[in-house]
């Protein structure tokens, strides 16, 4: 059995935030007059559908971009989080080649 703290993301909830942000439109509200998809999402946004604390969703969505599955844009004060459809087809290739 593994034990985490609450702050520490785990790979159920990151595959879930990954799942929503393939389709953001049918999963977050469109911001002002914003293409979730070419914009993406804020950790804010991902907080609340999750029921999370913004602060741990953003140590998940960070891990997600640093792995480089996750593109970031900073629009005025806020970080926008989208997914890189190639480098998530990378990942899952080299998963279906056994690793």
């Amino acid at each position: 059995m593994t034990v985490t703290s609450p702050g520490t993301p785990t790979g159920r909830v990151r595959l879930t935030i990954l799942e929503w942000l393939k389709d953001p439109a049918a999963h977050f509200p469109a911001g002002r007059r914003r293409d979730l998809a070419a914009t993406g999402v804020t950790a804010r946004a991902v907080a609340a559908k999750l029921g999370l604390p913004p602060r741990t969703v953003r140590a998940h969505l960070d891990l997600l971009a640093r792995l480089g599955v996750l593109r970031t844009r900073r629009i005025r004060c806020r970080v926008h989080y989208r997914r890189d459809e190639t480098r998530v087809a990378e990942v899952a290739r080299l998963f279906d080649k056994g690793w």
